[in-house]
């Protein structure tokens, strides 16, 4: 048996990939990852999502140069989610231009924005769209 057939895929193939931080420990974001997505990102030894919205694979940092270094994988009690421990390249996770992709924090009820943008989006995805 293969050690992908251990996880437990949802309906759609799928399984929630939380990225962390190898040295801080901080969660930079969560995505999806279907079975050539973790296979790939083990071969490779860098981050491959599923992107649902393109129905293709993502390759973290492709366009913005955003790298994420898979340092080790993990994999929960129920193995329906996997934790990727990374080291991120440029110090940012988010599209938005953030460490993390978990920046708002729930306050009076609402949604506060408590990190800010470290490289405004349109510079690092504008720097790397000729590649």
């Amino acid at each position: 048996m293969s050690w992908l057939d251990e996880i437990n895929w949802n309906a759609d193939g799928l399984v929630p990939a939380i990225a962390q931080d190898h040295r801080t420990g901080r969660i930079l974001m969560m995505a999806w990852m279907n079975r050539e997505a973790l296979a790939l990102t083990v071969e490779q030894q860098r981050a491959i999502y599923w992107s649902r919205s393109r129905g293709k694979l993502w390759r973290k940092g492709e366009e913005s140069g955003h790298v994420q270094r898979l340092h080790e994988l993990r994999l929960d009690c129920d193995a329906d989610v996997v934790v990727l421990l990374v080291e991120q390249i440029g110090g940012i996770a988010c599209h938005t231009g953030r460490e993390s992709c978990f920046y708002r924090v729930y306050e009076n009820g609402g949604w506060k924005t408590v990190e800010p943008v470290l490289k405004d989006p349109k510079a690092i995805y504008a720097e790397h769209s000729h590649e």
